[in-house]
């Protein structure tokens, strides 16, 4: 058994997990999992550099975590970094700053790195499971983009499209910053019709359809999850490897993009941020799950931060 810590430090937020790993059942076990929004990229594109007080807030966030990391004696650390920590004039601050606090250089992983990352913390459990066969297709529904990432004890192939749950509610249902609530029936077409063009890029180089068991990560699945199971407040550990069928997933969808705002508001389990978004994110999952004909979602509070994790164990 290894205690070891990851950090996943972000555009908008940072995260920190720190869990004894023991390689020999593949089994995480978690000790500490938490996120502080930072918003290390405020102003970098158009500054080209990254702000003082952004540097602060991802600074002091590093203290609390460094604390966290002494406290629990993880004996390794790996700290991930975005892409616009690389890119900006003043870099070098960051990781000195990074590696004043915790010891360690932030590391700028390519994307090929980051979908054996999310696979491995997505499906490393699974592997004694008897009840679901590979090649597993992780797919990971975020605010801008969906990865999809097809293997099987390995990444065999990975596609990243522009396709997310804000990014569909912002181009199709917002206006003068309000969103349409709820959507028309040609608002829900429009987003369906990138959705399916998105998938269309996907399988230029994914095999959707080859994989027998679809894996989703990400708020928008683990929230479909806890609608479906009615869960008076949003429980992690019930969501975790819950699996939802594509009925149930439509049902859900069609649900969220003919309620109100209020109404889906008023769910236990929703997030405040999440409840303008989730109906876009629900037709995302939706629509892969028609397109590849998988019956039910595995759904999977795992992700990247483990397969960080696991890389350092």
């Amino acid at each position: 058994m290894t205690r070891v810590a990851a950090v996943d430090c972000g555009t908008n937020s940072i995260r920190l997990l720190v869990a004894d790993a023991d390689p020999a059942t593949g089994e995480l076990t978690e000790l500490d999992r938490r996120m502080t929004i930072v918003r290390l990229g405020q102003g970098v594109d158009r500054t080209g550099r990254l702000a003082p007080e952004a540097l602060e807030r991802t600074f002091a966030a590093c203290r609390e975590y460094a604390a966290v990391i002494k406290e629990y004696g993880a004996e390794r650390l790996r700290f991930v970094a975005t892409s616009a920590s690389r890119d900006a004039e003043n870099r070098d601050d960051f990781v000195r700053g990074v590696l004043d606090i915790l010891g360690v250089e932030p590391e700028v992983i390519s994307g090929d790195q980051e979908a054996e990352f999310s696979f491995t913390g997505a499906t490393r459990e699974l592997a004694g499971r008897t009840d679901l066969t590979r090649p597993y297709l992780v797919v990971d529904i975020g605010g801008g983009s969906t990865e999809f990432v097809v293997g099987d004890d390995h990444v065999c192939a990975a596609r990243s499209v522009d396709v997310g749950c804000v990014r569909m509610t912002e181009r199709h249902l917002a206006h003068d910053g309000r969103v349409t609530d709820p959507p028309t029936e040609e608002q829900v077409a429009a987003i369906r019709a990138d959705i399916e063009a998105a998938l269309d890029l996907a399988e230029q180089t994914v095999p959707l359809r080859e994989a027998r068991t679809l894996v989703g990560l990400a708020g928008s699945v683990t929230t479909v999850s806890a609608i479906a199971q009615e869960l008076p407040a949003y429980d992690s550990a019930r969501i975790h490897h819950s699996r939802i069928s594509r009925d149930r997933v439509r049902e859900i969808t069609e649900w969220l993009l003919r309620s109100t705002h209020a109404e889906r508001a008023a769910i236990p389990s929703m997030h405040p941020g999440r409840v303008d978004v989730i109906g876009a994110g629900a037709l995302v999952l939706l629509a892969i799950m028609e397109r590849t004909g998988a019956e039910e979602v595995v759904v999977s509070e795992h992700d990247i931060l483990d397969g960080i994790a696991w890389s350092v164990a």
